[in-house]
């Protein structure tokens, strides 16, 4: 080429490379972490730790824990069947012995702040609960509405007048309202008993709802796989056999007791177990969401005591309005 003719400027081609790879998808590693185009020395730690979680993450089986779940199930469940079957202020006793139990599992299991307020706010509305619901001249609902509204009041007024600063007052009362609500729920027992066969409409489906916390219980003892999320210790045939077993026990109840029958009772049955399960499957991913969160652990005992009294707890008003729509006429 001539020496004065024009020449193509010609590129730089490291800086040209360099370029492209700026311009480069993200590159991801599954143990040196995330590397950037951008910046290769930023690395970030999400590839490692769900590689931990992948590895290490499985909770094992406490097949002790679910044997002993299951063993006071069952003794829950017996106690309240057969108090069913007494006169309502003796059943208002074994109802109050159960709501005790669940006023203490749960302060103690999530130590909530002022859990001396809580704890007394939960007493003394199931005492209140249990007393209207036996006392009143004819059965209703309407003196358990009363005394949750008493009862809240009374736990908003006394997380404001505790020391402390009034620290964390929105989960002291988040708590407050959990313990109020499980207790009322308990006493609408002592309500159904006290209607023409309401007595059978509390065996039959409390019936169920214990059958199938022990069998689900029972069944995590032997085959707790596969798991209903790795961190949590349950298996779905558990909680799919427990289901069954409750149906099968409610539909032998209805075709026995006196003033049932067995095709709405088996229905009831199934509502009033899955209740049971699914508020006992919840308990424990609660409490697995709390080591996961790094809490320390609560008493042993009353930890675990938490499922099957969440479970009847949850079952009893689904007792009772399974017995208004389906079971008991005239209700």
């Amino acid at each position: 080429m001539p020496p004065g003719a024009m020449t193509e400027p010609r590129m730089n081609v490291p800086w040209l490379e360099q370029q492209r790879q700026r311009l480069r998808p993200h590159r991801r590693r599954a143990r040196a972490g995330q590397q950037t185009g951008l910046d290769p020395s930023k690395q970030s730690e999400l590839p490692s730790w769900l590689a931990g979680q992948e590895t290490g993450g499985t909770a094992p089986a406490r097949r002790v824990v679910s044997l002993s779940v299951a063993v006071f199930a069952a003794l829950l469940g017996f106690g309240l069947v057969v108090g069913a079957n007494t006169q309502p202020a003796s059943y208002a006793l074994v109802i109050f012995g159960a709501q005790g139990l669940f006023v203490l599992s749960w302060t103690v299991a999530t130590r909530p702040p002022g859990v001396k307020v809580v704890s007394a706010v939960g007493l003394l509305a199931a005492a209140g609960a249990d007393l209207g619901a036996a006392s009143t001249q004819h059965p209703s609902l309407t003196p358990l509405g009363l005394v949750t509204a008493a009862a809240l009041g009374a736990g908003v007024v006394g997380q404001l007048l505790r020391g402390a600063g009034r620290s964390r007052v929105t989960e002291s009362l988040s708590a407050t309202v959990l313990v109020v609500i499980g207790v009322v729920c308990l006493a609408s027992l002592i309500v159904l008993s006290r209607h023409l066969a309401g007595t059978q409409s509390i065996e039959a489906c409390l019936l169920a709802a214990g059958v199938a916390v022990v069998v689900a219980r029972l069944t995590d003892v032997l085959l707790p796989a596969p798991r209903t999320s790795p961190q949590v210790a349950r298996g779905w045939i558990g909680v799919v056999l427990g289901a069954m077993a409750g149906t099968v026990a409610a539909g032998f109840a209805g075709s026995y007791l006196v003033g049932l029958e067995p095709r709405p009772t088996v229905i009831a049955g199934f509502v009033t177990a899955m209740c049971a399960i699914m508020a006992d499957l919840a308990v424990s991913y609660v409490q697995a969401s709390r080591e996961l969160e790094g809490e320390p652990s609560a008493l042993w005992v009353a930890r675990h005591m938490q499922g099957p009294l969440a479970g009847f707890a949850l079952a009893a008003p689904a007792v009772y309005v399974l017995s208004v729509l389906i079971l008991v006429r005239g209700l």
